[in-house]
């Protein structure tokens, strides 16, 4: 009787250790890794949202930018990290669907070394291009890249991102050709394109929008499959007549291992803060929708979806790195 009493008060005891544990998450401050440089529309969508959700998970949130390789040497931090819910990624459509069918040599399992919680937002690019290149249409862009044949040129946020890989599928889908414009970052992609070095580009709708309000850009199309309440007067690229539709993603993820009453806390706390009104409008401003119903589950299952889509775009492309 007296062992199996001792027994029950230590099985107790670790229950009541367990508990305790899991309630006292979060007991320091949160890191989210931001795999692109500072200034960009994921560290902007990353910011905005953690200066929200600090008061509501009780812990600092600090966002910390680890660029490079595409947005792969900041997710493989993150998926090397200890999995305990102090460092987060704020994963996005390239780094997770589009980078695993890039790549020939990934340095993390985008499947495998990490579990989702939940996507944050979806962002469409916007089509846009120097003052000084006379299309005002996307029809017009391309027949005067079809005019000008190879000369036109686009930037990128570098090789094999979304910006990069939808000039490649408007190459594609409307027969033209225009010569592909790398740079390290967002930053500098939109500073140069700003300076008239490059013709145009596709770009983050948070980064686009205040150079386009600034008129220093002309925005053609947005690429998403709905007009952007942003800027509603810009059609589709598919109204625009090109069967063209492509949306970034951003959402947090945890190395894997994360045990699941942290997930279940960082998701809930996220979607409490993501359904704010003022969270909706400061969102919207940037040009990002919020999206507040993807459980883990079917975060899950849109990566995988994603993925195929993106490695299809990507063999036609005949894109590859090393």
């Amino acid at each position: 009787m007296h062992r199996y009493l001792v027994r029950l008060a230590a099985l107790l005891l670790a229950a009541t250790s367990l508990q305790v544990g899991a309630q006292a998450y979060p007991s320091k401050p949160v890191k989210v890794v931001v795999p692109f440089a500072a200034g960009g529309a994921v560290d902007i969508i990353t910011r905005i949202l953690g200066e929200k959700l600090q008061p509501v998970l009780g812990q600092p949130i600090v966002v910390e930018p680890v660029t490079g390789a595409g947005g792969n040497i900041g997710s493989a931090a993150v998926a090397k990290a200890p999995p305990d819910g102090y460092t987060l990624l704020m994963a996005t459509t390239g780094t997770h669907t589009i980078n695993p069918g890039l790549y020939r040599n990934m340095p993390f399992d985008a499947v495998k070394d990490f579990v989702p919680i939940t996507i944050i937002a979806s962002v469409p690019n916007l089509l846009v291009v120097h003052p000084s290149v006379p299309a005002k249409t996307v029809k017009e862009l391309v027949e005067l890249a079809r005019a000008q044949a190879g000369k036109m040129n686009f930037a990128s946020f570098g090789h094999g991102t979304s910006n990069h890989l939808s000039g490649e599928l408007l190459n594609s889908v409307a027969g033209i050709k225009t010569q592909h414009v790398p740079y390290k970052s967002a930053p500098q992609a939109v500073l140069e394109l700003v300076g008239g070095q490059v013709n145009f580009a596709f770009v983050n709708a948070p980064l686009a929008l205040p150079q386009v309000k600034a008129g220093k850009l002309r925005a053609l199309a947005v690429t998403g499959a709905q007009r952007s309440p942003a800027v509603p007067e810009l059609p589709t690229m598919k109204e625009a007549g090109l069967d063209f539709v492509v949306e970034s993603w951003y959402g947090f993820m945890a190395p894997a291992g994360t045990p699941k009453a942290v997930i279940d806390k960082i998701y809930n706390d996220t979607i409490t803060v993501l359904k704010r009104p003022d969270v909706v409008e400061a969102f919207a401003k940037r040009g990002a929708d919020v999206a507040t119903s993807a459980s883990p589950e079917e975060f899950a299952k849109m990566v995988a979806t994603e993925k195929a889509r993106w490695a299809e775009v990507i063999e036609k492309s005949g894109a590859k790195i090393d």
